[in-house]
């Protein structure tokens, strides 16, 4: 790697050109200023940041030690806490307090709707996210197991599978926009006259029993080319265009109904990603460049048509007053940096240590969206939204509204333009989610929960309380439930409701969209205004449970009921008195090996931060390194506990290996290097056996650095 040296810090060549040449020109930045602010600040705060972080295995080592110490005791709630509160784990909460977040678009505010999540790294899927805010329902319910049929997977058009398409959007439309005296199943004609919706069925005319929910068509009046409706905030298009394959043969010349999908979405810097050095962390960087402004282009080809997909245009429309007006063309993106963990080897410090790589994904994600301010397609009121994962506790949020506070000082921006969303996933943030918002609350826009993360960390705090539960278990389990209802309650407590997000977790099977549209109506239903989805087709179809529930009603109701208790939060999903039998131990064990593997071997091999791959019953599931955090953690655990051996984990992986080889065995995968052909010199089997064997010693049980270690060995083979 080439290097620039400038104000005591070691740069990569590459990086600081990107910076210098693509990143601060256009904006007022001058780069000999930036860099000597930028070395202070780095100098400054990267111990503090270290501090923290020996803080979290001093933490982990007393609770470690108290777990010990009663072993083969009954748990005692009392004293657990007592102690959680000595080692300042668990800290008292204040008094009550409101958030003061300013200058929030409506995305955040006030529209409930679902969250996309990418990976920034591969531009495709930026593009894809940032378009994701206006998608097709028909297509998206063509081509999933909604719609019942068998052509489901063809490419050739099936016009009796139409069919049931458009049936289900009649209905939906029935249910939502209702029309007084008929359904929209029997609509022949959509005009509009003297700003007035009419809909005919043959000659008769009809009105919608909301009229309100019209607010405007394109096209001419009597023949408008689209009608735009409005219901919980949410907008839907239904597109006339009697040429078209469907409208030609729709009785009202209807060819599409396009609704609001991806309201929010954030790409992702951190765990769908594999950036380990400079040259990953540019491709980042410069595709949120693109984004911020506007250019970002990706060459495509599809049944072999190539093609430039681009970020989409504002939508234009005339209201019933005659007069134009826009609805924002693209998701509002936040960008999620990585935590306070790790370092990158893209900058050296004076002291030889590699940079904290959150406090330059900071500076350099708030950089390129300096770009935004100019046309503001992204944020209209001039934010920097920054998703900020892995905090352990209130210091750590303190830390993040510090360095924010730093970025804006360097970057000559107003305080608190940078706003902060807090994932709640780690049990310590948890605990004191209240007195972590308080730390930001200037700045807040954003709390979520995570299952995955959030058990990982459950089981790495408590890792020597006793073996865990399997994993399965865990959604029924007593902490989980109230730390989901917890979440919501606190963030209601503190005045998020028409402020701020409360966000749930991912819906984690792409290829099941049935079972998501009668499984995710739960989060909008638990006061949560977004819920986060794989896929823009996962987007469109979960928005449809937003326009079911009114989210920010159900807050009101939600507010009355009694808070959740900690005292269920602390519960440590620990198995009395396991019996298991080999049977439920191996299955449990090939389970898990099989997705570490399965998502292991394109992580360190190929790059591929962000997978779908096959659970034991051959159900594809979204992998990134939350699930890899909890699947590792538990069979560390099952092993450290004596449930199950290393030579017993050790022929599992080995056999789960030769099954994923076999997953992977293709002409479409033909860089594919399969594990079992030599296990001893497999750089990825070895890295997934590292997760396993070495899950108790890894710090709050993060794959990091294992992974970047193994992918950094992985990459000086193939350069």
């Amino acid at each position: 790697m080439n290097i620039i040296e400038k104000n005591g810090l070691k740069i990569s060549s590459t990086l600081y050109e990107f910076i210098n040449n693509e990143a601060i020109p256009g904006t007022k930045v001058k780069p000999d200023e930036f860099w000597d602010k930028f070395s202070k600040i780095v100098h400054e705060l990267a111990p503090e940041n270290k501090n923290l972080i020996e803080k979290r295995e001093i933490i982990q080592k007393k609770i470690d030690e108290w777990h010990k110490k009663r072993k083969g005791e009954n748990f005692n709630l009392n004293e657990y806490k007592k102690f959680l509160v000595e080692i300042g784990y668990l800290v008292k909460e204040k008094e009550n307090f409101k958030i003061k977040t300013k200058n929030l678009d409506s995305e955040i505010s006030s529209i409930a709707g679902p969250q996309l999540v990418v990976p920034i790294m591969n531009e495709r899927y930026a593009l894809n996210a940032a378009n994701a805010r206006w998608v097709s329902l028909y297509d998206s319910l063509y081509g999933t197991d909604i719609i019942e049929s068998e052509e489901g997977g063809s490419e050739r058009y099936d016009p009796a599978r139409g069919q049931e398409v458009i049936k289900y959007v009649r209905k939906f439309l029935d249910e939502h926009i209702p029309v007084n005296g008929t359904s929209w199943k029997n609509i022949s004609n959509l005009v509009v006259n003297k700003g007035n919706l009419i809909i005919y069925k043959d000659d008769s005319e009809f009105r919608l029993k909301d009229t309100k929910k019209f607010i405007g068509h394109r096209g001419a009046s009597n023949k408008p080319s689209a009608i735009i409706l409005k219901n919980n905030n949410l907008h839907i298009d239904i597109i006339i265009n009697p040429d078209h394959l469907i409208g030609k043969v729709d009785k009202a010349n209807i060819s599409d109904v396009i609704i609001e999908s991806a309201i929010s979405t954030i790409v992702d810097n951190e765990d769908s990603v594999t950036a380990v050095d400079g040259e990953d962390k540019i491709r980042c960087y410069r595709n949120w460049l693109g984004i911020m402004k506007g250019d970002l282009k990706a060459e495509m080809e599809k049944n072999g048509k190539k093609f430039t997909r681009e970020l989409k245009p504002d939508r234009e429309y005339t209201n019933p007053n005659g007069v134009k007006f826009k609805l924002h063309g693209r998701a509002l993106l936040l960008n999620r940096n990585v935590g306070h963990l790790m370092t990158n080897p893209a900058i050296i410090l004076k002291d030889g240590s590699e940079i904290p790589e959150g406090i330059m994904d900071a500076f350099f994600s708030t950089m390129c969206a300096l770009h935004d301010f100019k046309n503001k397609k992204n944020s209209r009121t001039g934010s920097v939204y920054i998703v900020k994962p892995k905090m352990h506790g209130p210091d750590e949020a303190s830390f993040t509204n510090d360095l924010f506070e730093k970025v804006e000082e360097t970057l000559n921006l107003k305080k608190y333009t940078i706003k902060v969303g807090i994932m709640d996933e780690e049990r310590r943030t948890t605990v004191n989610l209240k007195e972590c918002i308080r730390k930001v609350k200037e700045r807040i826009v954003f709390i979520n929960t995570g299952f995955l993360d959030r058990t990982g960390d459950e089981m790495h705090t408590s890792f020597e309380a006793g073996p865990m539960i399997f994993k399965g278990d865990m959604k029924k389990s007593a902490w989980l439930n109230t730390y989901e209802d917890w979440n919501v309650d606190t963030g209601l407590s503190c005045g998020f409701s028409g402020v701020a997000q409360i966000g749930k977790g991912m819906w984690a099977m792409p290829d099941r969209m049935s079972d998501m549209m009668k499984q995710k109506i739960v989060h909008p239903n638990s006061g949560a205004n977004c819920a986060w989805v794989p896929s823009p087709t996962a987007a469109t179809l979960h928005s449809i449970h937003y326009h079911e529930v009114n989210v920010f009603k159900k807050q009101i109701e939600i507010k009355k009921r009694q808070k959740a208790k900690l005292d269920k939060i602390l519960e440590i999903p620990t198995a009395d008195r396991p019996n298991w039998s080999v049977e439920e131990i191996n299955k449990e064990l090939e389970n898990n090996a099989q997705g570490i593997l399965g998502y292991v071997v394109r992580w360190i091999d190929q790059g591929v931060g962000c997978s779908k791959v096959p659970d034991i019953n051959n159900i594809g599931l979204m992998e990134d390194r939350a699930t890899l955090r909890i699947s590792s953690q538990h069979m560390a655990n099952w092993l450290y506990h004596g449930v199950c051996t290393q030579d017993q984990v050790m022929d599992v992986m080995k056999k789960m290996a030769k099954i994923v080889d076999k997953q992977n065995d293709s002409s479409e995968k033909s860089n594919y290097k399969k594990m079992s052909d030599d296990f001893e010199n497999s750089i990825a089997f070895k890295a997934a056996c590292d997760l396993v064997f070495k899950g108790k010693e890894q710090p709050s049980g993060y794959t990091e650095p294992l992974l970047h270690q193994r992918r950094l060995e992985k990459k000086s083979t193939i350069n």
